[in-house]
């Protein structure tokens, strides 16, 4: 039956009118079951023992058949044509911080309805970009029929504070992360506030990419909520060839600012360089090393990666550091921000216990900003901009679902460049595209951004 969905988005290709090839699909019965990337509950201590480096999520994902959940209200199901890794999903793999089947149960406390996500599986994913099958009561936006997008944040809206900014609605939770019936999977599950348009001249992995770490990107550099970068600021960041730091440096030369751009190869280097930015700093080929043991900084190496970067912006400090990395950076991006600047964190990839000298901070009157997500306006300004052709998508690599643990293990261990995408029903990468004459108009700039 999930043959029959595919086969019937399929026939949208090549149509002059797939939008009404599409609301065909509101015919179709929906399925019983579908295939999903899962992480299982009686194998939450399977890497007990191993560092964070050696866990592998290779043997941790696996894709099954799992039953298709009941529609709640104000939800929607869509059929997930493509997906992509974040490193919320390694975490999820190697059962990092904390083992993903706590969030679930938590969330399945909370209602009748919430507890159909806690389930000794856990299907994963917080990227989608698919097509709207059945929508759930309450649901007018939204049809049978409509390509979309999902953001990953998924929030109740019952309580007072999260209508001032819904991300900080007490029940905030992130969709394929710390809920069940996430996007790498062939159908997905979720609230109607999630859904945005697809970008028309997107093939499926590339609008698949964007959505978690653009959305993020934004809040944390763009919106009053975190830096609120301004023309001219000089914005240090780290990882900015990855997928959160690819579009914190496209945000930072579409809006006017000046990207220092971190990197930790040559590839990477001249990736960023494709982008449009000229200050870059390869942190490996120039030898920085920010600990001098596992329990030592070295403040030396702040002030020569301080000087190195005056050295590229002709005298000037960060106005913004864009955090990510976490552990490994941040005492060198506190000192490093200039008097009265900004360090805006998330993330933590490298670890999430920070250690910085609070002198440069308090006596420098230095801000840290923690940034999570983004809501969902903030979201739909991200996508705006993407379906605009101002950000471009920047996967550099797609494998079909069945090889999702593959492609989770080389975010892992830090050997892509840009988003890596999962083709979840789409056969082949390139379907999906509406939109020829603005493909036409981006073709070199999307090609550029790839990461290739």
């Amino acid at each position: 039956m999930v043959q029959d969905i595919l086969e019937a988005i399929m026939a949208a290709e090549g149509s002059e009118q797939p939008g009404r090839e599409l609301a065909g699909l509101a015919g179709l019965p929906v399925p019983e079951s579908y295939r999903g990337v899962v992480v299982r509950a009686e194998e939450t201590r399977m890497f007990e023992g191993l560092a964070a480096r050696d866990k592998d999520p290779r043997t941790s994902l696996h894709v099954q058949e799992v039953p298709t959940p009941e529609l709640g209200p104000g939800e929607a199901l869509i059929a997930v044509m493509a997906s992509a890794i974040n490193y919320n999903t390694v975490w999820t793999s190697i059962f990092e911080p904390v083992s993903t089947f706590r969030f679930l149960r938590r969330y399945g406390r909370l209602s009748a309805l919430t507890a159909r996500h806690d389930l000794p599986y856990h299907v994963v994913g917080s990227d989608a970009a698919g097509v709207v099958l059945r929508t759930g009561p309450g649901v007018t936006k939204w049809s049978p029929g409509d390509e979309v997008v999902a953001h990953c944040l998924s929030v109740e809206l019952e309580d007072a504070p999260g209508h001032d900014d819904t991300m900080l609605d007490p029940q905030q939770r992130i969709w394929g992360f710390e809920t069940n019936f996430g996007g790498l999977a062939e159908l997905a599950v979720v609230k109607a506030n999630q859904l945005m348009p697809k970008p028309r001249h997107l093939s499926w992995e590339e609008a698949a990419s964007p959505g978690l770490v653009n959305s993020t990107a934004y809040r944390q550099l763009v919106s009053h909520h975190g830096a609120n970068m301004k023309q001219g600021d000089v914005v240090l960041i780290w990882g900015a060839s990855g997928g959160l730091g690819g579009y914190a440096t496209q945000m930072a030369l579409n809006g006017g600012a000046i990207p220092v751009c971190v990197v930790s190869s040559p590839d990477k280097a001249e990736l960023c360089r494709r982008m449009g930015a000229e200050l870059v700093i390869d942190r490996a080929a120039e030898g920085f090393r920010f600990w001098s043991d596992e329990h030592t900084q070295d403040p030396d190496e702040w002030r020569r990666f301080g000087e190195r970067i005056r050295e590229l912006t002709g005298g000037e400090d960060p106005d913004i550091v864009f955090e990510h990395p976490g552990r490994e950076t941040f005492g060198a991006s506190v000192y490093v921000a200039k008097r009265g600047g900004t360090i805006v964190t998330c993330a933590s990839t490298s670890g999430f216990q920070h250690q910085y000298d609070n002198r440069y901070l308090w006596m420098h009157l230095k801000r840290i900003v923690g940034s999570h997500f983004a809501n969902y306006h903030e979201a739909w300004q991200a996508n705006r901009l993407v379906a605009l052709g101002q950000i471009h998508p920047t996967v550099s690599r797609t494998y079909p679902l069945e090889q999702t643990g593959q492609a989770a293990y080389e975010v892992h261990r830090n050997l892509h460049q840009g988003k890596v995408g999962v083709r979840c029903l789409a056969p082949t990468d390139g379907l999906g595209v509406r939109d020829a004459e603005l493909r036409s108009r981006h073709e070199d700039a999307i090609n550029r951004f790839r990461g290739r």
